[in-house]
């Protein structure tokens, strides 16, 4: 007979608790292989697309584009054996009590160390457990099994409400929050009319109407956006930043006149042929320089066990814009790469970035980062700490300034740095040495050679 089996929102990444769907990649009645992608989500750090660990058709898609899940809800129904045959029913007492959930071990998405979880369904109401099915089951193919539970309970991973996706967006149209109500349909499930009942009863007339009445509603010039995905990790991150750590931010005025003449000297070598050189990729070799000659921005307060933690290595975060929010993937082992795999990699790194293919992975592990609102025509800001750092690079936009050199106003290229740094690990002493090597390695590269 057929098999059903729950789908559930696999944890892609240690810590996460939800995760929003972003788009279906199947529809009820597909048929699917093993690891065969079937939903993209976006969690907290990145977008991820879920392969399914079975094979079979697609039965019922429980959420909808668009819906917060909690991490081990389930989210899709799929039928595993298809082609089965129906067992004959058994005599059903008068009453009898509901069947407890069976439970099935579900294995691990591939390449993703999610915990097993369970999936169940319940007998209807009043009706016995079924009998054992015999070796040979003359019954024709069971299409039009009812699999859906008679009550709504709260499963082991989030309850999820029993209504079909069209009533579900008619919810989410209204406003209405599917969790408050109960079915009146049978074995639970709510219907387009329960939506609207509830719709109805939730806004009394009377309110609706002094709005009205007043001739001023601000709510028709407003938006309102929810607060989920990276927008809402990036906002749990800055504020746990900026209350707890004490920042302290220093600025730098610096003439990068001679970097941006090395610079174009590196586009017409044979070795940087087809490699993209920034500003940025100066700045990244200078902040693994300078970190090596003060390891205080690279290392990291630990509350638990109250000890400083020195990271002998460099794990460069670099902060981009993206069009679901600001992410810092990390390049790994920075200060152990040459200027030309510095560049290859930044662009590689902030090319997956933009498209919105980081993985939550290669945000993880960050010891010290740089952010360029110079991109944006920005002068300087002041940067907020990663948490799990100590320090925050900011380069502000190169512009042609009037500069003393030699005793005569000139035009050259200036940059204006700054630096915000954790005041428990790192005192103003070392914020400014560290600053001022970077100043220095930007002002003119050949410093790099006394280092």
């Amino acid at each position: 007979m057929p098999e059903y089996k729950q789908f559930p929102l696999a944890d892609t990444a240690e810590g996460l608790t939800e995760a929003d769907i972003i788009a279906w990649q199947v529809k009820p009645g597909d048929t699917v292989t093993v690891n065969q992608i079937v939903v993209e989500v976006e969690t907290a750090k990145a977008a991820v697309e879920l392969p399914i660990p079975w094979a079979g058709v697609v039965t019922e898609l429980l959420v909808e584009p668009g819906q917060t899940v909690e991490v081990g809800a389930p989210i899709l129904t799929i039928d595993v054996d298809p082609g089965g045959k129906a067992a004959p029913s058994a005599p059903a007492p008068a009453a009898a009590k509901e069947e407890e959930p069976a439970e099935e071990e579900m294995k691990p998405l591939v390449g993703y160390g999610s915990k097993a979880v369970v999936t169940s369904r319940r007998a209807r109401k009043g009706a016995a457990p079924a009998a054992p099915a015999p070796v040979v089951a003359p019954a024709a193919p069971v299409a039009a099994v009812a699999v859906a539970p008679a009550a709504p309970a709260k499963p082991k991973g989030g309850y999820v409400p029993l209504a079909k996706p069209p009533v579900r967006k008619l919810a989410k149209d209204l406003g209405v929050d599917l969790h408050a109500l109960t079915g009146t349909a049978d074995g639970g499930v709510i219907t387009r009319d329960d939506v609207h009942a509830a719709a109805n009863g939730s806004a009394p007339a009377a309110s609706v109407q002094s709005v009205v009445d007043s001739g001023y509603d601000p709510a028709t010039r407003e938006r309102r956006v929810p607060i989920k995905g990276v927008r809402k990790a990036t906002a749990a991150a800055m504020v746990q930043s900026a209350y707890t750590a004490p920042h302290v931010t220093e600025f730098l005025t610096i003439d990068v006149t001679p970097m941006m003449e090395f610079r174009e000297k590196l586009k017409k070598s044979r070795e940087f042929a087809g490699v993209k050189v920034t500003p940025l990729t100066f700045a990244a070799k200078a902040v693994c320089m300078a970190a090596k000659r003060t390891p205080d921005v690279n290392a990291v307060w630990d509350e638990a066990a109250q000890e400083i933690v020195f990271k002998d290595y460099v794990h460069l975060g670099i902060a981009a814009a993206t069009p679901r929010g600001l992410v810092v993937p990390k390049v790994r082992d920075a200060d152990s790469m040459s200027l030309k795999e510095l560049a290859i990699a930044l662009t590689e790194l902030t090319d997956v970035a933009r498209e919105g293919k980081t993985t939550p992975a290669a945000m993880l592990g960050g010891t010290i980062t740089i952010t360029n609102v110079g991109v944006f025509g920005v002068d300087t800001g002041t940067p907020i700490i990663n948490p799990g750092e100590s320090a925050i690079l900011c380069l502000g936009a190169i512009k042609d300034t009037p500069w003393v050199v030699d005793g005569e106003i000139k035009v050259r290229k200036v940059l204006q740095l700054s630096l915000s740094f954790d005041h428990r690990v790192v005192d103003g002493q070392q914020g400014s040495e560290f600053l001022a090597d970077v100043g220095a390695l930007l002002a003119d590269p050949a410093v790099a050679i006394t280092y």
